[in-house]
């Protein structure tokens, strides 16, 4: 199963980064396995200091603007517990992790993990059908390169529906935020 969530990785110096991430996992979450692109900075950073922090998260505005690091000012943040590294201090809960293996030959990276500490922050807030569209929205806007506008487009239109019937303020930002990115792709 994939879970859709936030990763925290720090950079050799000691910058943060945050990206979503949809690691392959079990029910124990014991380990997962990332599969970033060998371009990614996740990659750069998780190959050069091998710890890092999933979030998972009912944010899909911090979920959508970090599809294209639009993070400005950062979120809350807080040391982590046991490695190196930060935790998203609004988080529902989260698993720090260390690197067991890299297997880069491919483009999409598969970097198994193994959790060495997790906690719950605080309860998730439960499912809505906006938050699920707000986050396939987000993973069509991140795929503007190599997939047609018009279906992305088209995908949009329908979730667009989903979104102003369910979802709150935090959801429709989110959507529109996405909207505009797609929008300037065109443009261009």
């Amino acid at each position: 199963m994939i879970l859709e969530g936030i990763v925290t990785t720090l950079s050799p110096t000691g910058e943060i980064n945050i990206a979503p991430m949809g690691p392959r996992v079990d029910a124990d979450m014991k380990r997962f396995l990332l599969r970033p692109f060998n371009t990614s900075t996740t990659y750069h950073n998780l190959r050069a200091h091998g710890e890092g922090v999933l979030h998972v998260t009912a944010d899909v505005l911090l979920l959508a603007r970090t599809a294209f690091g639009q993070l400005d000012p950062l979120p809350p943040l807080m040391p982590a517990r046991t490695i190196r590294g930060s935790i998203l201090r609004d988080a529902c809960r989260f698993y720090e992790f260390r690197v067991v293996s890299i297997d880069d030959r491919e483009e999409r990276v598969s970097i198994e993990v193994e959790v060495v500490h997790h906690e719950t922050l605080r309860d998730f807030f439960g499912f809505n059908r906006a938050k699920h569209a707000v986050v396939e929205a987000a993973i069509l806007a991140t795929r503007t390169d190599f997939l047609p506008l018009d279906e992305i487009e088209a995908e949009f239109r329908k979730l667009a529906v989903i979104v102003q019937k369910t979802g709150g303020e935090q959801e429709k930002e989110a959507f529109e935020f996405l909207r505009e990115h797609v929008a300037k792709v065109k443009k261009t």
